[in-house]
Formats: C-alpha cells, structure tokens, sequence
C-alpha cells in the first residue's frame, strides 16, 4: 500500500513514510493511493469483529505485511488496547428512543482520542526501535489530544513529546491529564492563546526543512494518517452494531452520527464508505460551524473570531482533514485540492466548485448545535436514561433528539460520543446535573504538575526551537554515555 498526498505534488511513501510525516512535503494529507474494495462476505465476515479485531484487519490492509508482520501488528495493537478500562475497549450503550451511544472513551484520559494514539505511539516505537532512532513529536492541543498523546509516549525510551496546550481554554481536568505526567520525556508548555494561536510557532517550527530533519521532529495531531487509519473501525464497529440483519443483499444502511471539530473521525468515516460499509454520514459541529457551512452552502470560508462553547475539544476554525474530504470526492484530483487549499490558505475563503460541492452534500447532512441546545440535551438524556453525556456527545445525540421529534427513525442511528462526561464537570453542572467523577480523576487533584508558560509577548518559536535543541543535546548524551 502507498501513499500519496492530496496535492499531488510529493512523491510517493509507504505507510512507515506517512506515519513519520505529518504533513507531505508540498503541503498536502497523505492519503492511500487506491482504497480497497469490500465486498459483502468480508464485510460479513468482519461483523462477528471485536473492534480491536477490527482495527487488526484494517491495519492489515493499510500497512501490509511486508512492513509489520501480521503477528507482531496484533501483538502491537493488543499492546495498545491493554490499559483500556473497558473489556470491549469501545461499548455501546442502547438507550430510550431508538438513541445508540459508542462510547469511545474508555482509554486512560476517557477520551477517544486514546484509540488511535496508543496504536499510532506502539506503530511508531517499532520502528524507531528497528532503526535505533529517536524522535521529538510536537503537538498543539485544544484539549483532549495532548493528555492521549502524552499517556501514549509518556516513558517511552526512543520519543520526547512537546506539548503546547491553550491556558484557561481547557477544562481544568484536562490540564491536569497532562501537566501531572513529570515523566523526564515529556516537556508541556501553557500558552497564553487559543488552540490556532498556539498553532502558529508550531507551523513556523515546521516550516523549517532543515531543522525538522536535524532534530528528527514529527507531529501527531488529527492530521496523522494512522490516526485516520485507526479511526475507520468506529464506524465498521458502529455498523456492525447496529444494523438491522447482514441477510440481505444490498446490505441495509445505518446513520452515523460524527460530533467533529478537526473532521478526523469524518475523514475516517468518508473513506470507509468509499470502501463500502452502507453507512450515511451526519456532521455534527457546535457554532464553530464550518464544516457545515461547507456542507450546507459549499461556503469553506474562516468566520471572524473563534467562539468559545461547552465543547470547547471542538472549538476550531481551521478542519484540517476536510482536505482528505475533497480529495476523496473529487475523484483523487490532487489539482483541484491543490487550488482550493492554496486559495483557503491564501485568503481564509473558497467556495467549493458545484461538483464537488455537490458530491460533498450527497455524502454528508450536517448540523450545527448552539450551546442551549447542549445543555437541553444533556438534561434530557439523563432525564430518560440517567445517562451522562459529555458536550461533544451531546451535539451528536442533539440531532437525533431533533430528528425524532420530527419522524421516527427510518434507519438505525447511531451517535459517537467522544469523550466521558467525567472530564467536564463544569458542562454537567451549565446543564443542571450532578457530576460523576472517577477516583483517578479525583486523585489528578493532589498530584504535583509541572508546566512551562508561555506569555503574550514572549517569542513562543523561539522558546519551541530552544527545547528541541535541548532535547537533542540530552539525546546525543545518552547516546555517547552508552557508547562508553
């Protein structure tokens, strides 16, 4: 399987090259040359899946043997799931009124995140190991990604991790999630900004050729291939779950309900349907809605001020992998993604071609979910089945709510639900309930913390590059003390 980028213009890299990547080098998302074909026995015969066994199978035809031996790549993902609190690693949860809840929080920070991390970090440390090489991953966090990204390299002999996370604009118990880890190879700074702001001096760090390469830099966030990869079993694991009956032929169709901010889950979702699971997409946003205005208007144009909401994990102007979206849908035309993110990155606008737009509004539905309606619904799904939802859900589970009161369900829906209530205490009290805190959690309360700020003012690339000079120097320390 290899891999090419969404503009074209990179040369081609096997999955090794793209997890290492980040980012193709003409500024494109690597995406699988040619996606496979599932025909209705795999998917048959996949529907009897664990979903690690699921995750297995989809690595399997997204990596290849020849880079991970098939039982060294199930070693490495049972390696991922094992710290899981849930048996299942990821459960549904059958509810009132037709409402079917996957929860994919069960990881050590109750976030989904945790899914595609702990199997990205193990993919990464097998070849690092095999190449005794060390890396730094750098990573801007609106939340959730840095504490998974932080448990999922935390001790880990052959990756530092630098995180920069947004101070004041998480939850508290998120902060705590990654300033209590005082591992020796994890380095967290506060920035005085928001999740875009706190991108910038990582894009100038990146933009920097040269010193990406002397310093063995990568990132991790949404855009990582593997993270996409992994991230397609929720929705085989939520067909699966939920459909009707695999008897009949065509297999009958399910609705996917994707709560995004950066699209990933999206991304993964558009292309296991372009491999053909039957299932129909909805895009869920809170007022930080431009993905559904593209959906709705073909309008891919940044608003005037990110706003602040209870689903702060998705308060995010810039949905990196909606690249991946118009790639997939344009027919792999790497020249029309080039000029359209060209021009977005130019002018912060574009209007979709009608095509394509077309194609866009006939893949996905979209909603976006104020703040009101969050707490709304929260207070309701507790009402009816003493279930907790966090705010990222709640957008999700708010359109079925919608959609209910306008028809029953014609087809099973089914509503991703990202992240535990437990890590936003202060949404489960807006919406009038009473937290449920986890003793972990509770116990983040009395641990040491240790975090570098960051301050308006300050030169924030510079303060980046000067740590990763220092971890070098530290790295080529070991490396000569080992020698001795």
């Amino acid at each position: 399987m290899r891999y090419i980028s969404t503009r074209g213009m990179a040369p081609r890299v096997d999955f090794e090259g793209a997890l290492f990547s980040g980012y193709a080098p003409d500024g494109g998302l690597f995406m699988p040359e040619e996606l496979p074909q599932l025909s209705i026995e795999t998917l048959r015969q996949w529907s009897t899946l664990s979903y690690p066994g699921l995750v297995k199978e989809l690595c399997t035809l997204f990596i290849g043997p020849e880079l991970i031996p098939r039982d060294v790549l199930n070693g490495l993902i049972d390696q991922a799931f094992s710290r899981f609190r849930h048996r299942e690693v990821v459960h549904l949860s059958r509810l009132r009124n037709g409402l079917n809840v996957l929860e994919l929080w069960h990881g050590v920070t109750y976030a989904f995140k945790d899914l595609s991390l702990c199997c990205t970090a193990q993919f990464l440390q097998y070849f690092l190991e095999k190449k005794e090489k060390h890396i730094t991953v750098v990573v801007g966090t609106s939340g959730d990604t840095g504490s998974a990204a932080i448990e999922s390299v935390q001790g880990a002999k052959n990756m530092d991790i630098i995180v920069l996370l947004p101070k004041g604009h998480c939850t508290k118990i998120q902060e705590l999630q990654m300033t209590t880890v005082l591992r020796e190879n994890v380095h967290v700074f506060g920035v005085e900004g928001n999740s875009d702001e706190l991108d910038e001096p990582i894009k100038a760090v990146f933009a920097d050729v040269a010193f990406v390469k002397k310093h063995n830099l990568m990132s991790l966030n949404s855009i990582n291939w593997s993270r996409v990869l992994v991230q397609m079993a929720h929705h085989f694991f939520a067909y699966f779950q939920c459909a009707s009956s695999l008897d009949m032929d065509p297999l009958p169709p399910v609705e996917v309900v994707v709560p995004t901010g950066a699209a990933g889950n999206l991304a993964a979702g558009c292309i296991a349907q372009k491999m053909g699971l039957p299932i129909r997409l909805v895009v869920a946003v809170n007022r930080n809605d431009i993905i559904h205005r593209t959906v709705q208007q073909g309008d891919f144009s940044l608003s005037e001020a990110l706003e602040q909401t209870l689903a702060s994990a998705m308060d995010i102007q810039v949905p990196y992998n909606m690249e991946r979206i118009f790639w997939l849908l344009s027919g792999s035309n790497s020249q029309v993604t080039r000029a359209l993110m060209e021009q977005f990155e130019r002018t912060q606008s574009v209007s979709l071609p009608k095509e394509l737009h077309s194609k866009l509004s006939g893949a996905v539905t979209s909603e976006s979910v104020s703040d009101e309606a969050i707490t709304q619904t929260m207070a309701r799904c507790w009402e009816e089945n003493k279930y907790l939802l966090c705010p990222h859900s709640a957008v999700a589970v708010s359109y079925h709510y919608q959609q209910t009161e306008q028809q029953p369900p014609s087809l099973p829906r089914c509503c991703l639900a990202p992240a535990s209530a437990a890590k936003f205490p202060e949404a489960v009290l807006a919406a009038g309930l009473t937290p449920e805190t986890p003793a972990e959690i509770l116990a983040l309360e009395s641990k040491g913390t240790r975090c570098t700020p960051m301050r308006k003012g300050d030169d924030w690339t510079l303060m980046l590059r000067n740590t990763i000079e220092d971890i070098s120097c530290q790295q080529r320390g070991h490396f000569l003390s080992a020698l001795e």
